[in-house]
């Protein structure tokens, strides 16, 4: 399959830097394509509870900003829109000014146990609760969390990472989970051992 992640990122001067190092450059492949979320993604997308959003302000800065909330916060709507809840914050709307500016955004997720990442791309709008009516119904929020605006993304296109250099790390559930075995043995054998010395 064509990849328009790929191919919507690989600018003339992209391909001059992968033939200056590696001497030639990689051509994506031409046609009319539009990448559509899958299974795959659907499902990687709604196990996660963070993810990194990139925006581009007036002057052509880029900000990068993390986004958590519980797993499904970032919400599938179908095969090429996604949606999440704008929780109140630091009142800087650092995100939500540059989409005003330019609605083109990058979403990076990430399962540091698995080691996968998913990059996706697309546009992005902002929209205030009033105004996003049933949609905001659809999203996952925390008890007693106020959604200040919606924000909801068109994906043009995604692409999925190897697994190289991605160091592993745990979550305080994820490391519950992994020892729960372990201390249940440790408390029957510090029970056994209190019973012993009695």
């Amino acid at each position: 399959m064509r990849n328009q992640f790929i191919r919507t990122l690989t600018s003339p001067a992209v391909r001059a830097e992968q033939a200056r190092s590696y001497g030639q450059s990689r051509e994506p492949a031409a046609g009319p394509v539009h990448q559509r979320l899958g299974a795959e993604e659907t499902d990687f997308i709604g196990a996660r509870d963070s993810f990194y959003l990139a925006t581009i302000g007036h002057d052509g800065w880029p900000y990068i900003q993390h986004r958590g909330g519980p797993k499904g916060f970032l919400g599938v709507l179908n095969d090429s829109q996604l949606a999440f809840g704008d929780y109140t914050g630091n009142r800087q709307l650092l995100s939500a000014g540059n989409i005003t500016v330019d609605q083109r955004v990058s979403l990076f997720l990430m399962d540091y146990p698995a080691r996968e990442r998913l990059k996706i791309i697309g546009h992005a709008e902002v929209l205030p609760p009033a105004e996003a009516g049933e949609l905001l119904a659809q999203l996952v929020v925390p008890p007693r969390t106020v959604v200040e605006r919606v924000m909801r993304i068109t994906v043009v296109g995604f692409d999925w990472n190897c697994p190289k250099y991605i160091t592993p790390r745990f979550t305080a559930d994820e490391v519950n989970a992994l020892t729960a075995a372990q201390r249940a043995r440790i408390a029957e054998l510090e029970s056994e051992l209190a019973r012993r010395n009695a």
